[in-house]
């Protein structure tokens, strides 16, 4: 074997070339296609958006996509609505009870309220937490700008956050980078109030962190490397597939139309008579003029029409099975890797079950939740635990009681936890007996359990406490009247109301209402 130059090779030269093809994707052949867009000696996240154009082209498109075609609008809902659903449950943990129900309070009053916390006044916060959930889903990304001297958040979408100038280094769509590519700023351009305008304004730079250093500018998206600055749309690598199956849909529907219309078989003996260019039709009849000048009839066709055969013709009718059984089957998958693609299993895509059983449909669901559950860790880590410590900055800024609060020992004033939303037990009963066995084992603490499902641990036990208290007292009131009136048959006010109560804890009561007591339980065991 011998080199260019025809020397010839040693051994150590020929073991290298042959260990750089070991990887049988390195090479080129007819079953791995030959991939365009790529770095030639390998290029950061960034290097596959640069293409400003192409870049907000995708986000329009992917719009499209959600505004025109059936079945990728109903899919992004449906993603979201699992992530979001009712909203982030906030507990603080400043070390001081009294603080924590004022600062809750006073966060219920503002983040509820529309006038209060969105400078257009049309949404609460519950309200951004999902469409920034379906923006970063759809557009690849978005922003909220805490607005300092207003004390409110302003909704920025993708196509805002951009920037024109070349002449700056280190920005990337709009998003300024530092050596470490820690974002510095973000250039927001104002969209026009004119629907007709779409020409965007000069951009205005809005620092990421503000003089103090909390952050004041929330960018919400989902990377995928950690050199990408911006979002991309999850439809990106479905969208050709999205789109064929809305030209599949729309062809087997034409199909489905015309024959649904009529089809005959003409069968012609020979020697029967042919009809002319000019002869009669199939309906009602109309001309069109071609692009070469030529005129062309047109037969309008009806349903219910009835046809007349010409002299020595039989007619047979005929009905294919439109759609066929390879059509069902081909839109399903389509559907399939659409929904696979934004973590949506087929039951959830389709809001149908009949396709699998119980269990299957269980699998599928638990495997979406786990997809669900990062994206939710996700948004508290970009949206949720910013815009809390930014709200802290403004009362402590704002409010002598919450500053002075703050400088006590012990009260951590940036102490929160958010508890995303979960999801009803699937099989209640089943689920439920989980929980208590987890409890009795001492494998969890009542305060996490209620955590998982999305619940306050105090306000459960308070409010338990407060509706038992309430049932015992008229309980006892009404027996002490029954017992006054009927005094040959005493009752106990237990025999009054339902409470749970522990195997095994009959205290206070009588022998014959704990030997009830008792065997109420054993059977419920």
């Amino acid at each position: 074997m011998t080199t260019r130059n025809g020397k010839p090779k040693n051994k150590l030269s020929t073991f290298f070339d042959e260990l750089r093809n070991d990887y049988e994707m390195t090479k080129q052949s007819r079953f791995n296609r030959k991939r365009k867009g790529l770095a030639p000696q390998g290029g950061s996240g960034d290097y596959h958006i640069r293409n400003e154009r192409d870049y907000y082209d995708a986000i329009e498109k992917a719009r499209d996509m959600d505004r025109n075609d059936a079945m990728i609008g109903q899919v992004m809902d449906r993603a979201c609505n699992n992530i979001v659903q009712d909203g982030f449950s906030l507990d603080f943990k400043t070390g001081d009870r009294k603080l924590d129900a004022d600062l809750k309070a006073r966060w219920l009053e503002e983040t509820t309220n529309p006038d209060m916390l969105d400078i257009a006044s049309e949404m609460n916060f519950h309200d951004m937490e999902w469409l920034a959930c379906r923006s970063m889903f759809l557009d690849g990304d978005c922003g909220l700008a805490a607005i300092e001297k207003e004390n409110k958040l302003q909704f920025i979408e993708a196509h805002q956050i951009r920037h024109d100038s070349p002449d700056e280094d280190n920005i990337v769509l709009g998003v300024k980078l530092n050596q470490h590519r820690r974002r510095e700023a973000f250039y927001i351009s104002e969209d026009s109030i004119d629907p007709m305008d779409t020409t965007p304004t000069d951009p205005v730079k809005m620092r990421t962190r503000n003089s103090d250093g909390v952050r004041q500018f929330f960018h919400i998206y989902d990377p995928k490397r950690a050199t990408l600055t911006r979002g991309v749309t999850k439809l990106a690598p479905v969208f050709n597939l999205a789109g064929m199956l809305e030209d599949v849909n729309f062809a087997k529907l034409v199909q489905q139309q015309i024959v649904s219309c009529f089809a005959i078989l003409r069968t012609q003996q020979i020697g029967s008579i042919t009809p002319s260019l000019g002869g009669e039709g199939y309906g009602s009849e109309s001309t069109a003029t071609t692009s070469s000048g030529q005129s062309r009839q047109l037969d309008n066709v009806a349903p219910g029409m009835e046809i007349t055969g010409m002299p020595g013709e039989t007619l047979e009718g005929f009905s294919p099975n439109v759609p066929n059984a390879e059509y069902f089957e081909q839109v399903r998958l389509l559907m399939q890797l659409i929904g696979a693609n934004l973590g949506l299993p087929l039951v959830l895509v389709l809001m149908d079950g009949s396709e699998t059983n119980f269990s299957g449909w269980r699998g599928a669901v638990d495997e979406a939740r786990k997809g669900f559950r990062y994206h939710q860790r996700n948004l508290v880590k970009r949206l949720h635990d910013p815009f809390h410590c930014w709200k802290i900055y403004q009362w402590m800024k704002n409010d002598t009681a919450i500053r002075n609060a703050a400088k006590k020992s012990k009260v951590n004033i940036k102490g929160h936890k958010f508890s995303p939303p979960q999801w009803p037990y699937i099989e209640p009963i089943r689920d439920a007996q989980g929980d208590l066995t987890r409890l009795q084992g001492n494998l969890t603490s009542p305060r996490r359990l209620h955590s998982e499902r999305s619940n306050d641990w105090e306000e459960i036990i308070s409010e338990t406490v407060d509706d038992n208290a309430l049932a015992i007292e008229v309980a006892k009131r009404r027996a002490m009247k029954l017992n006054k009136k009927y005094p040959d048959n005493p009752v106990h006010w237990r025999e009054l109301v339902a409470l749970p109560l522990p195997p095994g804890l009959t205290v206070g009561l009588s022998s014959e209402i704990a030997a009830v007591v008792d065997e109420s339980s054993e059977q419920m065991e």
